[in-house]
């Protein structure tokens, strides 16, 4: 993916830090009954300002943390407590200690990551049987929200029309294969938590104003859909926007 989207986030870091949700209370508990109680060490690639973070704080895990964002980095230092040492770094560039992990994870950052040397790191990074775990978020646009925002799409920004980016960790697009091609991981298990997120048309626009491919849009472009946006949603009044989490890991081959 073009470096520039991959950049984004740090900039508009304090609204990311905002409006981007957390992550389901039982996916890190389906987790911790793979990878152990407290005390397990934790690999976190691409924590943001520490979205996913504090629910691998909460098992009171040890959590090494990184993101190439010095400003998600410095909002995840001032507000996470907790066993935490944080990194403003690209996880290519990164050089973790060899097999000192139980768990290396990714949300919603792993499309980010060049495989090719991901994956290696990551066999480097785990212990002997460790699990390396990806999961992210999936909006799922009711049918009332899709009709108001195609004809929107379709007068200023027809290209970004279709399924999101986002429906890439959907169990048919490219997570297990991924895994799979590796020959380095067991079989991979797979599970997907609905939950509703209820807001606005204008709490709707602020988080899809931190979308990379929207940010990818030069500024006046940019404005001229958020505004149209909001404008053809707020009618609705209170938006119940259903989503779906999904969450990929697979535990070390011997």
């Amino acid at each position: 993916m073009p470096s520039a989207e991959r950049d984004s986030f740090n900039a508009v870091a304090k609204e990311y830090d905002a409006v981007r949700p957390t992550y389901p209370a039982q996916l890190f508990a389906d987790l911790a009954a793979v990878v152990g109680g407290p005390g397990q060490r934790v690999l976190e690639v691409g924590c943001g300002s520490g979205q996913a973070t504090r629910g691998l704080l909460e098992r009171q895990w040890d959590v090494v943390a990184l993101d190439p964002g010095a400003e998600l980095i410095a909002l995840a230092k001032a507000q996470l407590k907790g066993p935490l040492e944080l990194h403003v770094a690209r996880f290519e560039d990164f050089d973790p200690p060899a097999g000192a992990f139980r768990l290396v994870t990714s949300a919603q950052a792993w499309h980010w990551v060049d495989p090719y040397l991901g994956f290696p790191k990551v066999h480097e990074a785990l212990e002997p049987g460790g699990v390396f775990a990806i999961f992210g978020h999936v909006p799922m646009a009711s049918p009332q929200v899709l009709e108001r925002l195609e004809p929107v799409y379709a007068a200023i920004a027809p290209d970004l029309w279709g399924p999101p980016p986002e429906a890439w960790y959907l169990p048919q697009g490219p997570v297990r294969a991924m895994f799979d091609a590796t020959g380095m991981f067991k079989a991979v298990t797979h599970r997907a938590y609905a939950w509703t997120e209820v807001g606005s048309a204008e709490s709707f626009v602020r988080q899809l104003a931190t979308r990379s491919y929207v940010n990818a849009i030069e500024p006046p472009k940019r404005a001229h859909l958020l505004a149209e946006i909001r404008t053809a949603l707020a009618p609705l009044g209170d938006l119940a926007l259903q989503n779906e989490t999904h969450l990929y890991w697979a535990s070390l081959k011997p």
